[in-house]
């Protein structure tokens, strides 16, 4: 097994609604234009994903507009899910 490397100064850790130690973790690398999207189990990283700084706006308007939908969903009393929202996409 390979030892968790710490995280950058620049990160967040996003704690996983199942639990059972799931975890998205979100760290900036500027030295490379990086943003490293990381999920975790406990202690050990399953799988990565490197976005170009420059692909970062992109997803932050996916994730404004689904929030959006999501808020709106919930005032008209629908209940809009996540679920919901990932069919539209």
């Amino acid at each position: 097994m390979s030892p968790v490397t710490p995280l950058p100064t620049a990160g967040e850790v996003f704690l996983d609604a199942r639990g059972s130690g799931r975890a998205l973790r979100v760290t900036w690398h500027g030295e490379a234009d990086l943003v490293v999207l990381s999920l975790w189990h406990g202690d050990t990283c399953s799988g990565s994903f490197r976005l170009p700084v420059e692909d970062v706006p992109e997803l932050i308007d996916v994730l404004r507009d689904g929030l959006a939908r999501s808020y709106d969903g919930h005032r008209a009393g629908r209940g809009a899910t996540a679920i919901g929202l990932a069919r539209e996409i």
